[in-house]
């Protein structure tokens, strides 16, 4: 009796298993990312201290190998943050409500000239202050209800921030209890795997929060400087808008380097306005392709294509809090992927990947 003739051939075997595992790969993530939008209130502080925590993670380790108590040292490192976070959020306020006035004014004059040159009929300011009366007129009893809903925004987030803080003081403290609890947790033998994935996704966090926060600060002081020799108004206000749009990699860049050439443009003329786009584009030169390579050299790269992916989707899913928390979780995830390739990928065999969690060159 002769053989029977597969009924698939094998490449069409392995594309369908292929297409399988895709999709179960998909439907574990859709849940997850349906929990995780589900529960919001809930994760967003514990996705906010894994951040506070890769941020903060070598004050403290540094204070424990100083022979500090570690929950003295969580508490410490705690204090510090609350500190400098306090101090900033002053500066930045402060310098927003000096200079506030100033930068609105000069949005809304250089909003009047484009609309005169380039607007359409019904389209300039004056229309459109007419039109947003007439909607406050119209809707005006929905007012009290509007600054009640936006005082629970304001008490939420900052139930939000302490709960954090809290989460960040008892990840610090406990984060070697978390190790051996994820390896308690891993089935079988496969605790060393569990705890290098890890390791290597908190890793490519930790490197990504150390660099974005240092780059960030370098841009905001070279645009600020830039800023005040060119007498742009507002400029400390505006140095705060760049620090703060640094976390959203690419748009936030973008953002706050256009609101600083429209101040420019309707205060300071056309010939300012090209200066300081000038060096908002020589800042973001430098970032590219210095600060970034030198900074950023030994955590997760990432395509540009897939960091504005990433943020769309964290847009979509939860709003500005998702744009910030998009690219840390992105590569979390390319962590996981590299120390994935570097034990079972075609180049490495199982157990030669480098220590746990230290990325590559």
């Amino acid at each position: 009796m002769p053989p029977s003739k597969p009924l698939l051939p094998e490449p069409a075997k392995r594309l369908a298993a292929w297409c399988v595992v895709a999709l179960l790969v998909t439907g574990v993530a859709g849940v997850g990312v349906w929990l995780v939008v589900r529960f919001q209130t809930a994760v967003t502080p514990v996705l906010l201290a894994l951040l506070g925590t890769a941020l903060l993670g070598p004050l403290y380790r540094r204070l424990v190998l100083m022979k500090v108590q570690r929950s003295l040292a969580a508490g410490l490192t705690c204090a510090a943050v609350v500190a400098v976070v306090g101090g900033a959020i002053y500066i930045i306020v402060n310098a927003l409500i000096e200079t506030g006035d100033q930068i609105i004014a000069s949005l809304r004059q250089a909003a009047s000239d484009l609309s005169r040159h380039f607007g359409a009929a019904g389209t300039s300011l004056d229309d459109l202050a007419s039109n947003a009366r007439g909607l406050l007129g119209k809707f005006g009893g929905t007012a009290a209800s509007g600054v009640i809903s936006g005082l629970s925004v304001v008490s939420e987030m900052i139930a939000i921030a302490v709960l954090a803080l809290l989460l960040i003081f008892f990840f610090l403290r406990d984060s070697d209890r978390a190790v051996g609890a994820l390896r308690s947790l891993a089935p079988g033998d496969a605790g060393d795997l569990v705890e290098a994935i890890g390791r290597r996704a908190f890793g490519g966090v930790e490197g990504f929060m150390r660099g974005t926060t240092f780059i960030a600060l370098i841009d905001a002081l070279c645009i600020t400087v830039g800023l005040l020799i060119l007498r742009v108004p507002g400029a400390i206000g505006l140095g705060a808008l760049v620090f703060v749009g640094a976390y959203i990699p690419y748009l936030g860049a973008f953002i706050s380097g256009a609101v600083a050439v429209l101040v420019a443009l309707a205060d300071r003329g056309f010939v300012i306005a090209l200066w300081v786009l000038g060096v908002v584009l020589a800042v973001q030169v430098l970032e590219g392709h210095v600060l970034q390579p030198m900074i950023q050299s030994r955590t997760v790269h990432m395509h540009p294509a897939v960091v504005l992916l990433a943020i769309t989707a964290g847009a979509s899913l939860a709003g500005i809090l998702g744009m910030l928390l998009a690219v840390p979780v992105t590569a979390a995830a390319f962590g996981v992927v590299r120390e994935l390739r570097a034990r079972y990928g075609p180049a490495g065999t199982p157990g030669r990947s480098g220590p746990a969690g230290a990325p590559d060159s």
